[in-house]
């Protein structure tokens, strides 16, 4: 006979069998680099500011505004975006780590890297919009195709009336129409 036992004598997790939260494939795969580090305390002046703009009187009145500058490079960084000098420190700090990172490597740095990674997200959610409208617009679409086609067809006509015009050769009439016939005085009826 069959017995059936508590579901406490079993170790499984429910949680663990549901699908994850995220069901993008991509954002999973994709890593960022790891942030640069600052550069040594010995490579940076550091000098501390009186804040401007918003922010009121407590801004003014402290120097609470970081200025870094890499002595190496010459760089010059300022943070002036709490009222805390030691977090407007971490901040400047992390911002001339990006900014010596960039003049190093160039092409190679994080900040050039995430661009692309985030330029070519951007261009798949583009494509994936005008592939969801073109499906929606099916008959449509067909019909602008042919509306550019045609649209281009004229476009080429009106080149080649400029390229002759550049070379100082008369337009023939047959491509310029009855418009451009009545213009020279001639007519296209018989």
């Amino acid at each position: 006979m069959l017995r059936l036992l508590p579901q406490r004598f079993f170790r499984f997790q429910p949680r663990s069998l549901h699908r994850p939260l995220c069901t993008t494939p991509t954002l999973l795969s994709v890593r960022f680099p790891p942030r640069p580090k600052p550069p040594p305390d010995s490579e940076i002046e550091e000098s501390y500011l009186k804040g401007s703009g918003p922010g009121g009187q407590k801004i003014n009145k402290t120097n609470s505004a970081v200025q870094l500058r890499h002595t190496p490079t010459g760089i010059v960084v300022k943070s002036q975006a709490t009222r805390s000098r030691s977090q407007n420190r971490k901040h400047a700090r992390e911002l001339l780590a990006q900014k010596v990172d960039e003049l190093r490597n160039g092409l190679q740095s994080r900040e050039a890297i995430v661009g692309r990674i985030r330029g070519k997200r951007i261009a798949s959610a583009d494509k994936k919009k005008r592939r969801k409208y073109r499906k929606l617009n099916g008959g449509q679409e067909q019909e602008q195709e042919q509306e550019q086609e045609h649209e281009q067809e004229q476009g080429g006509r009106d080149q080649q009336q400029q390229q002759q015009q550049q070379q100082g050769k008369k337009p023939s009439t047959e491509s310029r129409g009855a418009a451009g016939a009545a213009q020279t005085g001639t007519s296209t009826r018989g």
